[in-house]
C-alpha cells in the first residue's frame, strides 16, 4: 500500500533570522510530511525550538564546521532507516547534505556550492556535482529510488531566469553548470517542476535582495526536486510556493506516493 506524502524544501538563508520573523509558522497549517531546509547557518543547539508547533519523528541537522555558514537539516514524520552527511562528497565539511533512507527510497537534502567567488570555488562546485552524481548512481545500481531536493545554485534553461543573456558568463548560468543538469537528466533524473508544469515561464525560487527584484519578479529558478525516473508514476504534483517570504529563496515542493 502506498501513501501520498508532501516534501517541501527551502533555503532559509539563516534559520535564526527566519525564526525571528516567525517565517516558518505556516508549517503548522501546511503540515508537510518532510521538510528539508538549506543554509541554516547554525549549530544544532542554536536552532530555535519554537519555529513551529508540529512535531517530527526525525530531526537531522548537518552544520558546517565554519560557524554561521551553510548547513542543512531535515525534519521527517517518517523515521529513516539510515542517514548520512556524505563527507566523501562534502569534503570541506560545510554541512551541505542530509541523506535519509526510507526503505528503497533515498532522499537527498542538498545545499550545492555557489561558484561565484572565484575559479577555485567554481572548480569545487563542479567536483561536488560530479561526486554527488557518481554516488547517486551507485545507489541506483543497488536498487534504490532517488529524490534530490535543495538549492542547486544553477538555473538550467533560459526560461529559468529573468535575464539569461546578461548572466551567460555568471556562475549559476555558465555552460558547464547547465551541462551538468543536462547530464543529470540524461542519467534518468526528472526535473519535477518541469515535468508537471511544462515550460511555464516567470516561475522563480530566488530573487536578489537588491533593486526590489522580488517585487518585480526578476529572479532565478535554482531550487529543485529531481526524482529518478522509476518514481515518475508516483509523482502527483510539483510546485513553487512563491507567496511565502522570509528568505531570498521561496520553498518548493512535491507530492509523491511512496
Amino acid at each position: 500500500m502506498s501513501n501520498s506524502i508532501e516534501i517541501i524544501s527551502w533555503n532559509v538563508n539563516g534559520i535564526r533570522a527566519v525564526g525571528n520573523k516567525e517565517a516558518l509558522k505556516w508549517i503548522d497549517e501546511r503540515n508537510p510530511d518532510i521538510l528539508c531546509l538549506q543554509e541554516i547557518k547554525a549549530l544544532e543547539e542554536q536552532i530555535p525550538i519554537d519555529l513551529f508547533d508540529k512535531k517530527y519523528a526525525d530531526t537531522l541537522v548537518n552544520s558546517a564546521t565554519k560557524k554561521g555558514y551553510s548547513g542543512t537539516m531535515t525534519y521527517s514524520s517518517i523515521k529513516s532507516d539510515y542517514n548520512s552527511t556524505c563527507r566523501d562528497i562534502d569534503t570541506l565539511s560545510e554541512g551541505r547534505i542530509v541523506e535519509t533512507h526510507y526503505g528503497d527510497i533515498v532522499l537527498f537534502n542538498i545545499y550545492f556550492p555557489n561558484g561565484q567567488k572565484d575559479d577555485e570555488r567554481l572548480a569545487h562546485k563542479m567536483k561536488f556535482y560530479d561526486d554527488f552524481l557518481s554516488y547517486s548512481e551507485k545507489l541506483r545500481e543497488e536498487g534504490k529510488s532517488i529524490i534530490i531536493c535543495g538549492d542547486v545554485n544553477t538555473a538550467h534553461r533560459e526560461i529559468d531566469l529573468s535575464n539569461p543573456k546578461a548572466n551567460s558568463k555568471t556562475s549559476g548560468f555558465l555552460p558547464a553548470e547547465r551541462a551538468w543538469i543536462d547530464k543529470l537528466i540524461e542519467h534518468g533524473y526528472i526535473d519535477t517542476f518541469r515535468y508537471v508544469n511544462g515550460d511555464e515561464t516567470n516561475r522563480f525560487s530566488w530573487w536578489s535582495y537588491r533593486s526590489g527584484a522580488r517585487l518585480k519578479n526578476i529572479g532565478w529558478r535554482i531550487d529543485y526536486f529531481f526524482i529518478s525516473e522509476d518514481l515518475c508514476e508516483n509523482l502527483e504534483d510539483a510546485f513553487i510556493l512563491d507567496e511565502i517570504t522570509g528568505s531570498d529563496h521561496c520553498p518548493v515542493g512535491i507530492i509523491i506516493s511512496i
